[in-house]
């Protein structure tokens, strides 16, 4: 009778035991429908105050997500695979995951950082793969430019995207192609309209304002992530600090003599030992940019996501979550940059070892970070002007693309003390 009794007891506790209590959203190949908006699910969780964590290198760096009404019907609405688990079946993933023997790791994420995007007044979203990405992903941004940044409206964000801009003052070196494009020459007047504006001679010392603007940001403690042009450019503007660079079609007069002597490689942030172009006809900046160095057919172009180690280098590893280590390759102006200029406080996250050139490189300065990823757009392998816009419909499952979304996500993530 007793035996019956107790049987009787579990037979009615058992299903409240298993009950489910947790969402997993799995981030391998074969599971998730829609990878690039299961990072937009997890910032939306965030933004309402639930709990997440980050499942480093468990079925593809997965989101564990509690189990509300609320959050199932977004991911249905949203089209993102999610699993159920019980407390018991959550407690076996994170056991396998805290084990020595494996390269994982469990990381917290606390809270949806405040997003801005540097980027021009008009620009469409298909202009620049981050703001695509973050429209198709439906994590909110705000778009910020020079007089936002300069009014140190910065402080109000944790992280910050450059749009693919020229620093420099150069107007993106278009001149040789573009100079009697009618774009070409309102881009230019109305850059030059906003110096003014702002109260400065040149477009190129108003950038170089915004430079230094956006370097103490991140050495404050800000986050920064940069593509194509806007990585090159950036570390070329800060090293030219006070060294006039420009031609005179770009500045109305001409530039230092001997300008390559004056290059203060310590004010870069991630290169050292270039070569400027000086070239105002040719669409290069210096020599850190490998598109006319490689040789390449699209079909063989692809880098190398490198392994980390989860427990003990949280940060490089969440950058590099992907469901495969093997990301195909996309050009832009500025394509991938030379490892010979790479400095050594940099860590190379991707790279195509057969070209000498690394794709996805992360650093720090100060109290912040820094990413910097080359090319255009993850899904347009030659992106030209005037094409037509990435339907990110197509590509919900992206590789290169979700490299971008780790860098959104990564602030959130509770920091824990670095081993040494």
């Amino acid at each position: 009778m007793l035996l019956k009794y107790k049987l009787l007891i579990w037979s009615v506790l058992l299903p409240f035991f298993a009950n489910a209590t947790f969402l997993l959203l799995p981030m391998d190949e074969t599971s998730q429908k829609n990878h690039l908006k299961a990072y937009g699910i997890t910032y939306w969780c965030l933004s309402k105050d639930y709990k997440a964590s980050w499942l480093l290198n468990y079925r593809g760096g997965s989101f564990l997500l509690p189990d509300a009404p609320e959050i199932r019907k977004e991911c249905q609405i949203r089209g993102v695979s999610f699993e159920v688990l019980s407390d018991a079946e959550q407690a076996t993933i994170l056991a396998e995951i805290s084990s020595p023997s494996q390269n994982m790791d469990a990381v917290v994420l606390e809270k949806a950082p405040k997003i801005a995007v540097y980027t021009p007044k008009g620009k469409q979203p298909w202009d620049d793969a981050v703001t695509l990405v973050l429209t198709y992903a439906e994590i909110p941004f705000t778009p910020i430019y020079d007089e936002e940044v300069l009014a140190d409206g910065l402080i109000q964000y944790e992280w910050l995207h450059l749009h693919h801009e020229d620093f420099t003052g150069q107007y993106g070196k278009f001149y040789g192609m573009y100079r009697n494009a009618p774009w070409y020459i309102e881009q230019k007047h109305s850059a030059e309209e906003l110096a003014l504006k702002l109260g400065y001679a040149k477009v190129s010392e108003e950038k170089l304002a915004v430079t230094k603007k956006i370097r103490d940001f991140v050495i404050g403690g800000g986050f920064m992530f940069a593509m194509c042009s806007a990585t090159d450019s950036f570390d070329i503007a800060l090293a030219a600090d006070g060294v006039d660079i420009c031609e005179t079609m770009f500045d109305g007069d001409a530039s230092d003599p001997n300008y390559q002597t004056k290059i203060n490689y310590a004010n870069s942030f991630a290169f050292k030992n270039y070569t400027l172009d000086r070239k105002p006809e040719h669409y290069e900046f210096s020599d850190i940019d490998t598109t006319e160095k490689r040789k390449m057919p699209m079909e063989k172009d692809y880098f190398t996501l490198m392994d980390f180690s989860a427990k003990w280098d949280p940060v490089p590893t969440m950058l590099c979550q992907n469901h495969t280590q093997l990301v195909k390759g996309f050009m832009g102006q500025t394509t991938a940059f030379d490892s010979e200029f790479i400095k050594t406080s940099t860590l190379v996250l991707g790279q195509n070892e057969m070209n000498s050139e690394a794709r996805y490189i992360h650093g720090e300065k100060g109290k912040g970070m820094f990413t910097y990823y080359g090319g255009h757009d993850p899904e347009d392998y030659q992106h030209r002007v005037g094409d037509a816009p990435t339907v990110l419909d197509l590509h919900p499952n992206s590789p290169g693309y979700r490299l971008i979304l780790n860098n959104v996500l990564f602030p959130a993530a509770k920091k824990k003390k670095q081993k040494t």
